[in-house]
């Protein structure tokens, strides 16, 4: 079965690596591609940076999760909610 006849694709591949700026500090988080698209548009619909909504998810996870997680659980709310 190729990968179209599965629906894999490039989103659904190996995380990729993007730089983010926090409070001033340089860090990298690893996310699908698909949780990038959606991080991406729903800080666009914030009228805000990918950077800021970062920060704000940043300041509010616990320390025992990961901004990765965090990332991932809150575009997978706001996609729930249909945002």
């Amino acid at each position: 079965m190729t990968s179209e006849e599965t629906g894999a694709g490039v989103e659904e591949g190996a995380p990729l690596k993007r730089s983010l700026t926090l409070q001033g500090h340089r860090t990298s988080v690893s996310l699908e591609e698909v949780f990038w698209k959606e991080f991406r548009r729903l800080a666009a619909e914030e009228d805000i940076s990918v950077n800021t909504l970062a920060a704000r998810l940043d300041e509010a996870r616990s320390p025992a999760v990961s901004l990765a997680s965090a990332i991932r659980v809150y575009v997978l709310e706001q996609v729930k909610a249909g945002r």
